[in-house]
Protein backbone atom coordinates (compact mmCIF):
# COMPACT_ATOMS: atom_id res chain seq x y z
CA UNK A 1 0.00 0.00 0.00
CA UNK A 2 2.78 2.71 0.48
CA UNK A 3 4.57 1.98 -2.41
CA UNK A 4 1.41 2.59 -4.18
CA UNK A 5 0.90 5.94 -2.20
CA UNK A 6 4.65 6.50 -3.49
CA UNK A 7 4.04 5.97 -7.01
CA UNK A 8 0.52 8.33 -6.93
CA UNK A 9 2.43 11.12 -5.59
CA UNK A 10 5.50 10.78 -8.31
CA UNK A 11 3.19 10.23 -10.95
CA UNK A 12 1.35 13.64 -10.02
CA UNK A 13 4.90 15.18 -9.34
CA UNK A 14 5.68 14.37 -12.79
CA UNK A 15 2.51 16.11 -14.27
CA UNK A 16 3.42 19.08 -12.68
CA UNK A 17 6.69 19.28 -13.80
CA UNK A 18 5.16 18.47 -17.27
CA UNK A 19 3.31 21.71 -17.41
CA UNK A 20 5.39 23.69 -16.17
CA UNK A 21 8.13 22.80 -18.69
CA UNK A 22 5.67 23.11 -21.58
CA UNK A 23 4.99 26.92 -19.90
CA UNK A 24 8.86 27.96 -19.66
CA UNK A 25 9.57 26.41 -23.32
CA UNK A 26 6.78 28.32 -24.22
CA UNK A 27 8.44 31.29 -22.99
CA UNK A 28 11.99 30.36 -24.09
CA UNK A 29 13.49 32.99 -26.72
CA UNK A 30 16.88 31.31 -27.55
CA UNK A 31 17.65 32.97 -31.32
CA UNK A 32 16.80 36.30 -28.87
CA UNK A 33 19.40 35.50 -26.50
CA UNK A 34 22.02 34.28 -28.65
CA UNK A 35 21.64 37.44 -30.62
CA UNK A 36 21.91 39.48 -27.59
CA UNK A 37 25.05 38.20 -26.67
CA UNK A 38 26.90 38.42 -30.13
CA UNK A 39 25.76 41.91 -30.21
CA UNK A 40 27.40 42.58 -26.68
CA UNK A 41 30.53 40.82 -27.95
CA UNK A 42 30.41 43.70 -30.74
CA UNK A 43 29.70 46.60 -28.13
CA UNK A 44 33.33 44.82 -26.28
CA UNK A 45 35.30 44.27 -29.16
CA UNK A 46 34.60 48.18 -30.42
CA UNK A 47 35.88 49.13 -27.04
CA UNK A 48 38.34 46.87 -26.91
CA UNK A 49 39.87 48.04 -30.49
CA UNK A 50 38.95 51.82 -29.58
CA UNK A 51 36.18 51.87 -32.08
CA UNK A 52 33.80 53.21 -29.86
CA UNK A 53 34.43 55.77 -27.33
CA UNK A 54 32.94 56.00 -23.85
CA UNK A 55 29.51 57.87 -24.56
CA UNK A 56 28.48 55.61 -27.46
CA UNK A 57 29.77 52.71 -25.17
CA UNK A 58 27.07 53.50 -22.87
CA UNK A 59 24.14 54.49 -25.27
CA UNK A 60 24.59 51.27 -27.23
CA UNK A 61 24.56 49.06 -23.61
CA UNK A 62 21.52 51.31 -22.94
CA UNK A 63 19.84 50.08 -26.18
CA UNK A 64 20.93 46.63 -24.96
CA UNK A 65 19.33 46.89 -21.47
CA UNK A 66 15.99 48.04 -23.45
CA UNK A 67 16.47 45.13 -25.34
CA UNK A 68 16.80 42.80 -22.19
CA UNK A 69 13.57 44.56 -20.29
CA UNK A 70 10.91 44.44 -23.88
CA UNK A 71 12.32 40.59 -23.78
CA UNK A 72 11.27 40.73 -19.81
CA UNK A 73 8.12 41.79 -20.13
CA UNK A 74 7.54 39.58 -23.26
CA UNK A 75 8.25 36.25 -20.91
CA UNK A 76 6.12 37.53 -18.17
CA UNK A 77 3.75 36.14 -18.77
CA UNK A 78 4.94 32.74 -19.66
CA UNK A 79 4.37 33.17 -23.22
CA UNK A 80 6.25 34.75 -26.46
CA UNK A 81 4.55 35.29 -28.98
CA UNK A 82 4.51 36.32 -32.24
CA UNK A 83 4.08 40.07 -32.16
CA UNK A 84 6.07 39.65 -28.93
CA UNK A 85 9.08 38.09 -30.79
CA UNK A 86 8.46 40.72 -34.09
CA UNK A 87 8.90 43.35 -31.65
CA UNK A 88 11.74 41.84 -30.23
CA UNK A 89 13.62 41.47 -33.41
CA UNK A 90 12.82 44.79 -34.58
CA UNK A 91 14.41 46.55 -31.62
CA UNK A 92 17.01 44.08 -32.24
CA UNK A 93 17.62 45.19 -35.72
CA UNK A 94 17.84 48.44 -34.52
CA UNK A 95 20.24 48.13 -32.33
CA UNK A 96 22.66 46.57 -34.58
CA UNK A 97 22.58 48.76 -36.99
CA UNK A 98 23.40 50.85 -34.07
CA UNK A 99 26.30 49.56 -33.40
CA UNK A 100 27.81 49.10 -36.90
CA UNK A 101 27.46 52.84 -37.35
CA UNK A 102 29.19 53.77 -34.12
CA UNK A 103 31.71 51.44 -34.77
CA UNK A 104 32.58 52.54 -38.47
CA UNK A 105 31.96 56.34 -37.62
CA UNK A 106 35.17 58.97 -37.74
CA UNK A 107 34.97 59.01 -33.97
CA UNK A 108 37.41 56.91 -31.42
CA UNK A 109 38.53 56.61 -28.29
CA UNK A 110 41.24 58.43 -27.03
CA UNK A 111 44.59 55.84 -26.22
Amino acid sequence: MRQLKTLAVGATMAIACIGAFAQAASAATPGVDKRETRQENRIQQGVASGELTARETVRLEREQAAVNKAEAHAKADGTVTKHERKRLHKLQNHTSRDIYRQKHDAQTAKP
